[in-house]
């Protein structure tokens, strides 16, 4: 896959190119499935997922909910989203905060719970991170600790970076 960090859009190699800008950020993202089962500093499990065609929502265990931070997601069980634009931050911090808690909360109620975008990497890295403070762990540790207990390529963009820096627990 290639992305433009510039314009927030990919597209698959083989495709023509989406953005004609010489001066953007573009470049080829390793593209890999995740269905990972995180355990959060307090214990709580969640599965982090990315969307992986042809068959998103096939799954050996289906989740009871799922918090998803991209449009493209629309599976058969219980399930809310997030605005968040690719490669960016969502613009409602208070809304991302709420849907964090309440997929805590279904956790640690016992029920099968998931989260994700479309890649798995920036917009579910950086909500690995801040649901990581969230139960217990520093901000400024969040994104190294996502990125050693989920995936290294979790949290894309510095901008992701300084939102989980600044994302307090209360």
């Amino acid at each position: 896959m290639i992305v433009c960090r510039d314009c927030r859009i990919a597209w698959e190699v083989d495709e023509p190119a989406l953005c004609s800008n010489a001066s953007h950020e573009q470049r080829e993202h390793e593209v890999h499935r995740h269905l990972s089962e995180i355990a959060l500093p307090d214990g709580t499990r969640v599965t982090a997922v990315s969307f992986h065609e042809p068959s998103p929502y096939e799954r050996e265990l289906v989740p009871d909910f799922g918090l998803y931070l991209d449009r493209r997601w629309e599976p058969p069980w219980a399930h809310e989203h997030v605005d968040w634009p690719d490669f960016g931050v969502p613009a409602d911090r208070s809304a991302l905060r709420a849907a964090l808690e309440g997929l805590v909360m279904r956790a640690r109620a016992g029920q099968q719970v998931e989260l994700g975008c479309l890649g798995a990497h920036g917009r579910t890295g950086t909500a690995l991170a801040c649901a990581a403070v969230l139960t217990g762990i520093a901000p400024s540790e969040a994104v190294g600790w996502v990125r050693m207990t989920y995936c290294a390529k979790a949290v894309e963009t510095r901008e992701q970076a300084e939102f989980v820096a600044t994302f307090a627990a209360d």
